[in-house]
């Protein structure tokens, strides 16, 4: 397709608002995709930190410090 301006190229001969809702819609969902992961694998580890925190608060002194008695 030639387009006179960009104008006529936004406009898409009447169905711009479709293809560019369609585009963003699209790249939502890549950005949706790509971001999540990360973010679900940051509260992973900082879950994982705070049980390890826990448990080695609920140790006993000398399991701390490795002494048998």
């Amino acid at each position: 397709m030639n387009f006179i301006s960009f104008e006529a190229f936004l406009n898409m001969g009447g169905h711009g608002l479709y293809v560019w809702l369609s585009y963003g819609v699209g790249l939502l969902v890549f950005i949706i995709a790509f971001v999540d992961p990360i973010l679900k694998r940051k509260h992973i580890i900082q879950e994982l930190s705070q049980l390890q925190r826990r448990q080695q608060s609920k140790r006993t002194p000398d399991e701390n410090t490795g002494s048998i008695n």
